[in-house]
């Protein structure tokens, strides 16, 4: 966890803030790709909320409202956790898993490890190589469109950061999330 996060002392499950008075943790949350519950205080408009990570409600609001609202940014947000890779190249997020070849896995690690931010190229072309060989451009950019493809049913996506590489992502495009 990073120092910002240890200070503000946010959760990797559903961080419930105040809204407007703890818009520098909602910012916070934002950036660190975790899920938010805003509680809007009295007489405060509701923010727009067009990140699946997040939601609001205004109290006050039955205990089963408030559940109900917590369990659908669990369900959308693929419960805010990062994705996992096991030893036998096996990719689960949420419920969902899919099979992934050697050479994909060693990408995923670093893309697993950075999840939400950059993974510059050269060190993902770098995790590509073997044998000493270096991998290719072309080599890195085949694997990272078959991955795209692997990742669409986990509700996954890698985003490329022009110019200096790709970040693995939830897909805020994705329905089911």
């Amino acid at each position: 966890m990073t120092v910002e996060m240890q200070q503000f002392s946010l959760k990797r499950d559903v961080n419930i803030l105040r809204w407007p008075a703890e818009s520098d943790r909602r910012e916070l949350c934002r950036a660190h790709g975790l899920l938010r519950l805003l509680v809007v205080e009295r007489d405060h408009e509701p923010p727009i909320c067009a990140d699946i990570r997040e939601d609001w409600i205004r109290m006050p609001a039955t205990n089963r409202d408030f559940q109900a609202r917590i369990a659908a940014l669990r369900a959308r947000g693929g419960g805010g956790t990062r994705p996992q890779l096991d030893q036998d190249g096996i990719l689960r997020h949420g419920r969902r898993s899919v099979a992934v070849s050697p050479s994909e896995a060693r990408l995923l690690q670093l893309l697993i490890k950075r999840f939400g931010r950059i993974a510059a190229r050269e060190e993902l072309r770098a995790h590509l190589s073997e044998d000493g060989r270096e991998a290719s451009r072309n080599a890195l950019d085949l694997h990272i469109k078959r991955i795209r493809r692997r990742l669409r049913p986990l509700g996954l996506t890698i985003r490329t950061a022009w110019g200096r590489g790709y970040v693995l992502d939830i897909d805020d495009r994705d329905p089911t999330h």
